[in-house]
């Protein structure tokens, strides 16, 4: 194929799409509704931290090649920072207790007792992993593992809401199990945790859009699609929210990474997962020396927060499936007091209070990853033969994460490249 390609979105997938289409020679053109490239990828200015923020907080670990994989071609490695163990500290504010989970190197390292949670059998952690392997399709998290002994609470509970964004009992055993054996089931060589010490957004966006520029790809800011006008099981024609219009040629084609909601605009008969839960986010700007005494990610239990995340000197903390937590409906200045008083606790800080505060509720912050969700979950081809599908919703296998969007990206590039 030679002719244009038009990629709709400017999140990872539609940049993980674009590099490989302009890499492989063909003309393309990334259009991108907001101001600003990245998607839930994208980092900012925030100006009442006065810092740069991400949109949200992700997890990257070293087994996550596709991810690693774009920095590395993007030319971005090395503002990604690996950490030298695959150890996970946790704090229970519910009775004071602290532990870190330490990933074995092997299946048989899980006999050991700092590789579970406290009160962890061995027996009750490897019968939970059995259960979730043998899980079918229709089946959520509690269904599978049904053991609710301390595995539950401290392991498969807040993995589960965290990873799929629902709480086990809505979410995909299917999903989570995918997860796991790229992750935990093979042992601390994908475990251990990458940081993005400059936010997100300059290790796997920027980058990216400067990849592009060199090639010549045409960037297209604040250019909303609202329609796709088709003709004989192909589209023939964009229309764009500005009143500009693109044609199709006979070679052309379209990449759509879009987020359901938008894509359902433009394509209302293609079958899609709903939008999941939102997820919030509070952010603190903090003394440089309290900073210092946070790990880089700190699991919370006993507390609505679930998890903390240190960069700099800001503290974040994150509520997945957050409508169904009290701080979701509570005004911004009563949430933000009371989780800071969880971030005081779980550092023991004390009487401190932060330099600055923000909190962030993002609506719809994934799609509905339930076992009806995912098996709405469209393929990467279309009806329509010059248009395919990218974004963390498509038919990946793997939950919404920047692992899936950047695995869907390529995924849609192969499929041009090759039909």
């Amino acid at each position: 194929m030679r002719g244009h390609v038009h990629v709709i979105g400017a999140g990872l997938a539609g940049l993980a799409a674009a590099l490989d289409l302009s890499g492989a020679g063909l003309r393309v053109t990334v259009h991108e509704g907001s101001a600003k490239a990245g998607g839930r990828c994208r980092s900012y200015h925030d100006a009442v931290l006065d810092r740069r923020i991400d949109n949200g907080n992700h997890l990257i670990l070293s087994g996550n090649v596709a991810v690693l994989g774009h920095a590395r071609r993007i030319g971005a490695a090395d503002r990604l920072l690996t950490l030298p163990e695959a150890a996970f500290p946790f704090a229970d504010l519910a009775d004071g207790r602290r532990w870190t989970v330490r990933v074995p190197r092997t299946p048989l390292g899980a006999m050991r007792p700092d590789t579970r949670p406290p009160g962890a059998r061995p027996a009750a952690a490897l019968g939970g992993v059995v259960a979730l392997l043998a899980a079918g399709r229709e089946r959520t998290v509690a269904e599978a593992v049904r053991d609710r002994g301390p595995m539950w609470r401290t392991f498969w509970e807040p993995m589960a809401t965290a990873v799929l964004n629902m709480p086990p009992e809505r979410g995909s055993a299917a999903l989570l199990r995918a997860a796991l054996l790229r992750s935990f089931l093979r042992g601390a060589g994908a475990c251990r945790p990458v940081l993005a010490p400059e936010g997100l957004g300059a290790a796997l966006v920027d980058p990216a859009l400067e990849r592009l520029r060199e090639r010549g790809v045409d960037l297209r800011l604040r250019s909303s699609l609202v329609g796709i006008a088709t003709a004989e099981g192909r589209a023939e024609r964009l229309a764009f929210g500005d009143g500009s219009a693109v044609a199709l040629e006979p070679g052309d084609a379209v990449v759509l990474a879009l987020p359901p909601p938008a894509l359902a605009e433009v394509l209302p008969d293609l079958p899609g997962p709903a939008p999941g839960p939102a997820i919030l986010n509070a952010h603190f700007r903090v003394a440089p020396e309290l900073a210092a005494e946070a790990p880089p990610i700190l699991g919370l239990l006993g507390a609505h927060a679930q998890w903390l995340f240190r960069r700099g000197d800001v503290l974040s903390v994150t509520i997945s499936a957050a409508e169904s937590s009290p701080v979701w409906a509570m005004p911004r200045d009563g949430a933000l007091s009371l989780l800071w008083s969880e971030v005081a606790r779980a550092l023991d800080l004390g009487a401190a209070t932060p330099l600055a505060r923000r909190l962030l509720r993002e609506r719809a912050a994934t799609f509905d990853q339930s076992p009806a969700g995912v098996a709405l979950r469209p393929a990467t081809r279309t009806p329509l033969r010059n248009v395919v599908l990218a974004g963390d919703h498509v038919r990946t296998g793997l939950p919404a994460t920047l692992e899936g969007a950047v695995i869907s990206g390529r995924r849609a590039a192969r499929a041009i490249l090759g039909g």
